[in-house]
């Protein structure tokens, strides 16, 4: 088995407990609950692990220390794979700001990639900045058949959700209603032209259909508005 790519998210962080749309890095801590939870996926994750990735964020930063621990393996920080930027609603975590979030990132999902957020990034903006550096990770990781170490990359609900489903063609519908909760995780196998194959999203392999996901309200409610 060739090496793949791991979209990992941050553990649960005290953010997510109060519910609010923290976005800006550095952002809040990981709660003890999401310390626990980031050793559990470096001691159960069975796949050869090669590099360890995350964001600017704090939250990223503390969950890639704790998987990285239990693989004996240094971390490395890299630009432009932090959240969605949600601009005016920054920190607020009344319906009305999530409701005027998730309108915005179910456009994306249709098609709409250059609506913005209220005073944040468009969706077109998102894939802009991550897709070059997980372009450059395959590059120097990935493209070599010889290595078949996983790159497991940290980043955030919104934005490896958005950036899965565009780089391997996951059904808009699906991605929008399956959330990802605390370090779970969505997994791109490396195939020709440049192109990935999506092996795993969350708890969920292929076919990635929605009537094939009965618990994605419970696990939308678990995830949070970012997850």
């Amino acid at each position: 088995m060739t090496g793949r790519l791991v979209l990992v998210r941050h553990g649960q962080s005290h953010g997510n407990v109060e519910r609010r749309l923290d976005t800006r890095p550095p952002g809040a801590a990981l709660t003890d609950l999401g310390h626990q939870q980031a050793r559990r996926f470096g001691q159960s994750w069975s796949h050869p692990v090669g590099m360890v990735a995350h964001s600017v964020a704090t939250r990223a930063r503390e969950t890639a220390a704790g998987i990285a621990a239990g693989l004996e393996l240094p971390t490395h920080q890299f630009d432009g794979i932090h959240e969605v930027q949600v601009g005016d609603l920054e920190n607020r975590n009344d319906d009305a700001a999530i409701d005027a979030f998730e309108a915005v990132y179910r456009r994306w999902h249709g098609g709409d990639l250059d609506v913005p957020v209220p005073g944040g990034e468009t969706g077109r903006q998102v894939l802009d900045r991550m897709v070059p550096v997980l372009t450059e990770l395959r590059l120097r990781h990935l493209d070599d058949r010889r290595r078949t170490e996983d790159i497991l990359v940290v980043s955030h609900g919104a934005a490896i959700r958005l950036v899965a489903a565009a780089l391997a063609g996951v059904d808009p519908t699906f991605a929008l209603e399956n959330h990802l909760s605390n370090t779970e995780c969505v997994v791109l196998s490396p195939i020709t032209d440049g192109r990935w194959s999506c092996v795993q999203w969350g708890a969920a392999t292929p076919p990635f259909t929605v009537a094939a996901q009965p618990d994605a309200q419970e696990a939308e409610a678990d995830a949070g508005p970012m997850g």
